[in-house]
């Protein structure tokens, strides 16, 4: 809409403009106040109107949402009036030179306004006019309609405020159906939970029970285990008694018949005895000879023993003594252990065989406990026996078929091992075979 020519509205319309619109800015709130009117609300209401009358009446000439506040205000304080000028034609017998119908028109605009405005101007002096009432009368009315556009700007701000207050209860009402269907859908889930956790809860129960029985079932089969067990042992018991009695009626039986088979043949005492039907060996010619052993190779052949250490899981025992003062018979006997086990550790390492080598425990030397070997050779020290005992158990407790190889120069020794199933060895052989590790 363009804007009237500064001309356009007279001064005392203006004037009569001036106050109501104070009274519409006072009213609103903060936030509905224009930002031209900031400065101006917060003066004192009796100083909006002269104070702030410039920038009032631009505000009403120029932001249509602000003059169409005070137009509202007008329109509830003069309902027959606004309606009249909305009047398309304007209604007849309307007194247009009243003061009120201007403001209206400057207010509301309709169509045409200015013409309208400037025809209704101020009347002009003459006989006709009827006479002006008295100033208390004028005085009064003034105040009458002061009072009426204040009650018309309250009664705008009010109805704004209860439209406000309607849409935020509208606001609410519909925040709270949506949180009534929450807390019926809350209301819900939490049955279907507490459904849930009831069953769950049976299921619980069922297992319980179930465990239960089946824990009672797992108590009556160890019951029948434990008197199976019972039964079984004194069954085991009985038998082994049987199993005495019946061995020890054999062997009085065997006892018996072998009384009685002497009697029944009658034999004469033995005169001689099987050593004596041996006959002595026949000495080779030139002299003893070496026996040839494994492959055709000779006792005093380092070959021999290489071969028989390639086989698998083959046992090297040494009588240590025996070798290292073959050896080393000048150097001390800790001196002679430990050139002998150095050596042997090597052969052990390139050959993959196990060794062991003994010698003879004295509390002087050893004191009953052996000392670190070298890696790969176990050295045992005799307790309460010689080496040769301590060699000859080592030989019985190797299986039947596992290549044992004794290395000693102690012939009766060696026959003793050779009867134990051992391959017996000169202590030179394996000096020999050491001279090349």
């Amino acid at each position: 809409m363009p804007e009237p020519a500064p001309d356009a509205v007279p001064e005392a319309v203006r004037a009569a403009v001036l106050p109501l619109a104070a009274e519409v800015l006072g009213a609103l709130d903060p936030g509905a106040v224009p930002a031209s009117l900031a400065a101006v609300r917060r003066f004192a209401p009796r100083r909006r109107v002269t104070a702030g009358a410039g920038p009032l009446w631009l505000a009403v000439e120029r932001d249509d949402a602000f003059r169409a506040r005070v137009a509202r205000a007008w329109s509830h304080a003069h309902p027959d009036l606004a309606a009249d000028l909305l009047a398309d034609p304007p209604a007849p017998g309307v007194p247009e030179a009243r003061l009120d119908l201007a403001v209206g028109a400057a207010l509301l605009r309709p169509d045409g306004w200015e013409a309208r405005l400037s025809a209704l101007g101020t009347p002009p002096a003459g006989d006709d006019e009827p006479a002006q009432p008295d100033a208390d009368h004028a005085h009064r009315a003034h105040r009458a309609e002061a009072e009426v556009r204040r009650l018309a700007a309250r009664l705008t701000a009010e109805t704004e405020r209860a439209d406000g207050a309607e849409a935020e209860l509208v606001s609410l009402r519909r925040e709270l159906r949506r949180l009534r269907s929450d807390a019926d859908r809350s209301r819900a889930e939490a049955r279907r939970a507490a459904e849930h956790a009831a069953e769950v809860a049976a299921a619980a129960e069922r297992v319980h029970a179930e465990t239960a029985k089946v824990r009672a079932s797992a108590d009556d089969d160890r019951r029948r285990a434990e008197d199976l067990a019972r039964v079984a042992r004194e069954d085991a018991a009985a038998l082994r008694e049987l199993a005495q009695v019946r061995v020890r009626l054999l062997l009085d039986t065997l006892v018996e018949a072998g009384s009685a088979l002497r009697e029944e043949l009658a034999l004469p005492p033995a005169g001689r005895m099987p050593a004596d039907l041996v006959a002595p060996p026949v000495p080779a010619p030139g002299g003893a000879a070496p026996r040839p052993t494994s492959r055709g190779r000779f006792a005093d052949d380092p070959a021999l023993l290489d071969d028989l250490l390639a086989m698998p899981r083959a046992h090297l025992l040494v009588d240590g003594y025996n070798v290292s003062k073959l050896a080393w018979p000048d150097q001390p006997l800790t001196e002679q252990r430990r050139r002998l086990t150095e050596r042997l550790a090597t052969l052990a390492g390139r050959t993959g065989a196990e060794v062991t080598c003994c010698f003879d425990g004295r509390e002087s030397e050893a004191s009953g406990r052996a000392p670190a070997a070298p890696r790969g050779v176990r050295v045992l020290f005799s307790q309460g026996e010689i080496a040769d005992d301590l060699l000859r158990r080592l030989v019985r407790a190797e299986p039947p078929g596992r290549v044992v190889v004794a290395v000693t120069s102690d012939r009766a020794l060696g026959a003793d091992l050779e009867a134990a199933g051992a391959r017996v060895l000169p202590s030179a052989t394996l000096l020999a075979r050491l001279g090349r590790v």
